[in-house]
């Protein structure tokens, strides 16, 4: 069944609990979309996993459109949310709602991400009001990594708690339909939930969020420059691609690949009538 906003408050009213992974390829969606995961993020993790960039700064509107098209080709019933990258939705309303715009039209993907609080409500309920979905994000903001001096848990002291706490219900007042809570402590996390009638979707805070999401690459393995604490690793598929990638160099260079069921044969007598 296809996942939509709509299913997203359905399932936390249930007290069901939202899987979501990140993707950022037609190939890798598609096995996503077909293990019944209810939503991909075309996250601007890109920046990291696809491209090699230390941080997520540098992502632009054509990488997310690029990579988010791609996934939403391959998405046939998990909501694709696209993340707006750094710096397409801080500069004024207007440059929010004409980036959400061409992101949501150039991908078809369900719904954008963005980060922030109240700070960014005006854009969220501009963005939303143009009938485009937005899921926010709170606590461990990647965009503003460098103003908060590095990879940090959020809302440790009582203020920054209770700050979290009036962003997430402002977040909801301006019109997101979800909210991501990263690197933020169990406890809070799970207030915040029940503070809000929107769904949580968790990464680094805690079973109590409504939802959770991981970076594919991560759970899989695959990423081995970074290992955030709160990974779960369900699989090892690095160290399998890495062997499968040796075993395939060896093949090539002792001349047992390709064997013969792997070549197309030809009829002797063409060969023979050949200069």
């Amino acid at each position: 069944m296809k996942n939509t906003v709509t299913t997203f408050q359905q399932m936390k009213e249930k007290g069901e609990k939202i899987s979501m992974l990140t993707a950022y390829d037609y190939s890798t969606a598609k096995l996503v979309d077909e293990a019944g995961v209810n939503s991909i993020l075309v996250g601007d993790s890109l920046g990291n996993v696809m491209l090699g960039y230390e941080d997520t700064i540098a992502v632009t509107v054509e990488d997310m459109i690029h990579h988010g098209r791609a996934v939403a080709k391959g998405a046939k019933n998990a909501l694709v949310v696209v993340d707006m990258p750094f710096m397409s939705y801080q500069t004024s309303v207007y440059d929010a709602v004409v980036n959400a715009g061409r992101i949501m039209k150039e991908t078809h993907c369900g719904a954008v991400k963005l980060e922030g609080g109240a700070v960014v409500c005006p854009q969220i309920k501009a963005i939303v009001d143009a009938s485009i979905p937005v899921c926010a994000h709170l606590g461990l903001t990647p965009q503003s990594i460098n103003a908060f001096g590095g990879f940090k848990v959020q809302g440790k002291t009582v203020e920054a708690a209770q700050k979290l706490i009036d962003d997430a219900k402002a977040v909801e007042a301006a019109g997101a339909f979800a909210v991501v809570l990263e690197c933020v402590p169990a406890k809070l996390a799970k207030l915040v939930s029940e503070a809000v009638s929107i769904p949580t979707i968790g990464i680094g805070a805690g079973n109590g969020c409504d939802g959770q999401v991981l970076v594919y690459a991560d759970m899989l393995a695959m990423f081995s420059d970074f290992c955030p604490k709160f990974v779960r690793k369900f699989a090892n598929v690095g160290e399998i691609m890495s062997q499968a990638f040796k075993d395939y160099d060896a093949a090539v260079k002792d001349g047992s690949f390709p064997a013969e069921e792997h070549t197309y044969k030809i009829d002797d007598e063409v060969i023979e009538k050949l200069y």
